[in-house]
């Protein structure tokens, strides 16, 4: 016999987790299941890794609404300026939080214990956790959705959230499309540490062969992502420790200071994409199993727990959770925001990637006029934190 929930949420990582813990916090009436196919107790959880992740202002003060992010958690650290560069060029701009009256533009946080601890919070709800176990088939019914899982357990539920991320095989099941377009760079991640601290500084730095990120972590590191073609990043994941902070070093400069030490390396593909619809019949998408957007920003998390900010409103609304209106409500509203993020990420990638001088020089007017008239920041530092506008609230 089949068990019966009002939710179903297909994948445990970052948002699946959030999501489900979000909504036992918000509407603990729910019944609610989780299917997720590797142990978050396991040493290498895939979706739990050593990568780190930017919670925009916003984000931050909603996670905290549910008890689920500390500012002074030992894996997180604030972001209190941001300076937006393009190497080799005058114009650069700093947006400094004391300008818009916060104490941080966000926090960056390490995934692996962020993701540990959600899921420790998610132990003492209400949730049923499936785990290990994925998804086999889906059904759908007019008035729900029956999954049946590898395990042979039978899953009924109003309304199906795919969460499973940006290979997401439900979403297949479901027969929603989603055509990736990857970029023709890639990027390294890692974890480096500096000389003197970084003073919660991050850096967006645009240079010849790519786009860098620094963002400030906890014991004196920062988080790199460092963009480049992909013959360059086999060459540069070869080099051994003292040679790549080396390198690093002569690509961004010493604006962030001397590095000293690098941690592990990881080499991540970079794609573009979103699914062509965020619902479908008792189902609806969130996070990267409804748009994958390039790192540099820092937004995807971000992105996603809007989402999950979302999906909190609608089941607390007067909508039947997983009907028609539900779900049209959920994608109405959510386009909006994720369209204009998604744009502007990837126009900024594209536009500090032509090497015109023509348009070298305008990046540089924008940056340096940028820097001089404070309200021309504003729409940027709304952005970092996250203060964007969803569709119309029911």
């Amino acid at each position: 016999m089949a068990e019966q929930f009002d939710v179903v949420i297909i994948g445990g990582g970052l948002a699946g987790a959030s999501c489900a813990l979000s909504l036992a916090k918000h509407a603990p009436q729910l019944t609610i299941a989780v299917v997720e196919a590797n142990q978050p107790s396991t040493e290498h959880h895939p979706s739990f890794d050593d990568r780190s992740i930017a919670l925009a202002q916003q984000s931050v003060q909603f996670l905290q609404t549910i008890n689920a992010f500390d500012i002074d958690a030992s894996f997180a650290a604030a972001i209190k300026k941001v300076t937006v560069s393009d190497r080799g060029h005058f114009g650069k701009t700093q947006i400094d939080c004391a300008q818009f009256s916060q104490s941080a533009l966000g926090y960056v946080v390490e995934v692996n214990p962020f993701g540990r601890a959600l899921h420790q919070q998610l132990a003492a709800t209400q949730v049923v956790m499936y785990c290990p176990d994925s998804v086999a088939n889906i059904t759908y019914h007019h008035d729900f959705a029956s999954i049946t899982l590898q395990s042979g357990a039978q899953l009924n539920g109003q309304l199906v959230v795919i969460a499973d991320g940006a290979q997401s095989a439900t979403r297949q099941l479901a027969k929603i499309n989603f055509t990736p377009e990857p970029y023709s760079q890639g990027a390294i991640i890692a974890n480096i540490e500096v000389a003197g601290g970084h003073h919660n500084h991050a850096f967006e730095r645009f240079t010849e062969h790519g786009p860098m990120a620094l963002l400030p972590m906890s014991n004196n590191r920062y988080s790199l992502v460092w963009c480049m073609d992909k013959a360059d990043i086999d060459a540069h994941m070869q080099l051994d420790d003292s040679a790549f902070v080396s390198a690093l070093q002569t690509a961004f400069g010493y604006r962030g200071g001397q590095f000293t030490k690098v941690g592990m390396r990881a080499n991540y593909p970079l794609v573009y994409g979103r699914a062509e619809s965020l619902s479908a019949h008792r189902t609806v998408l969130i996070g990267n199993a409804g748009h994958a957007i390039h790192p540099i920003a820092g937004q995807g998390f971000n992105l996603g727990l809007r989402d999950v900010q979302l999906l909190c409103e609608l089941v607390t609304s007067e909508l039947a959770i997983g009907s028609y209106l539900f779900t049209r409500e959920y994608a109405k509203q959510r386009n909006q925001d994720i369209t204009t993020v998604m744009t502007l990420t990837d126009s900024l990638v594209r536009l500090f990637s032509n090497s015109s001088r023509i348009l070298a020089f305008g990046r540089s007017c924008g940056l340096f006029a940028m820097d001089l008239c404070a309200s021309l920041k504003t729409p940027l530092a709304k952005q970092l934190m996250g203060q964007v506008k969803q569709g119309k609230r029911l």
